[in-house]
């Protein structure tokens, strides 16, 4: 899960990269898409390609769904708030996939851990405004944050989902099924624009940063999450997100735009302590086993 986590943080600057050369959505669709085409002969040659049951099947849809929703929400959010907003909002995702991690699989998190979720999500906050009061404060909620906080609830879903519906099927047959029900559900969101794109206008390095995206950040840390949480469980693999702004303000310092302040650094003490407190330990829980 670092790794995946690091992987993730990547996807940061190079999105930012690319995402004025195509629609977001459209962007998304062939992220999805080309990643489905490149996971295929793995499956094909490794486990032989067969339809899975419809319950199966139902599984990976409403696994898919909250990616896919996450996504839609995201993106549409992005026209009325910042990224700034939104990354903040992130880090509730933890926390909501705890609270469904309880009521779907009976995990209990104890009070040490509820601790450490909080404590993680006031570490993020605090690396992300770089430990400044005033700008925390000024932070205000308006129509594009309310949609991204819905995102968030849906993205709560992924792990506990992952876990609910696994069936000792291999962790690359459910990634590929899941990415596949993507796929549809990216198609029903945004087929009608794909007649306005002018393909011959997307420039090449867009198409190396969607093939990074589709390789590395969907196939690699999509396996990478799924495989963990048979293991951890959902809580503490989605608690992993909390790394993503120390990893970020470390590549931009990697790309030359400086280290942050020494403000900063109080907050990426709280987020390793409660990564500490959430990795400590067994997961105790009820209602997963055998799944």
């Amino acid at each position: 899960m670092l790794l995946a986590a690091m992987i993730v943080a990547t996807s940061f600057p190079v999105g930012a990269a690319i995402t004025e050369g195509l629609d977001p959505a459209v962007l998304t669709l062939i992220r999805f898409s080309l990643a489905v085409v490149l996971f295929f002969p793995l499956i094909l040659l490794k486990y032989s390609i067969r339809l899975p049951s419809t319950k199966s099947i139902a599984g990976y849809a409403l696994i898919s769904a909250s990616i896919v929703g996450f996504f839609w929400c995201m993106f549409e959010s992005l026209r009325y708030t910042t990224a700034l907003n939104t990354s903040v909002i992130f880090t509730l995702v933890p926390g909501i996939s705890g609270i469904y991690s309880a009521l779907l699989l009976r995990e209990r998190l104890g009070r040490n851990r509820l601790l450490a979720l909080l404590f993680g999500m006031i570490g993020a906050i605090w690396v992300i405004f770089k430990g400044d009061i005033h700008s925390l404060m000024a932070l205000q909620l308006n129509y594009g944050d309310l949609l991204f906080l819905a995102g968030c609830f849906l993205m709560g879903f992924y792990t506990p989902l992952v876990k609910l519906f696994h069936r000792k099927e291999s962790m690359a047959v459910m990634t590929f099924w899941i990415l596949s029900t993507g796929v549809i559900w990216l198609l029903c969101l945004c087929a009608f624009k794909l007649s306005a794109v002018d393909w011959r206008a997307v420039k090449p390095h867009v198409w190396v940063g969607i093939m990074y995206l589709s390789v590395f950040s969907t196939i690699v840390t999509f396996f990478l999450t799924q495989f963990a949480t048979m293991y951890l469980g959902p809580t503490r693999v989605m608690a992993y997100s909390y790394f993503y702004p120390t990893f970020v303000l470390a590549i931009d310092w990697a790309l030359g735009n400086g280290l942050p302040t020494a403000r900063t650094i109080p907050g990426v003490g709280i987020v390793l302590l409660a990564m500490v407190i959430l990795l400590g330990g067994k997961e105790n829980q009820s209602g997963a086993k055998g799944k």
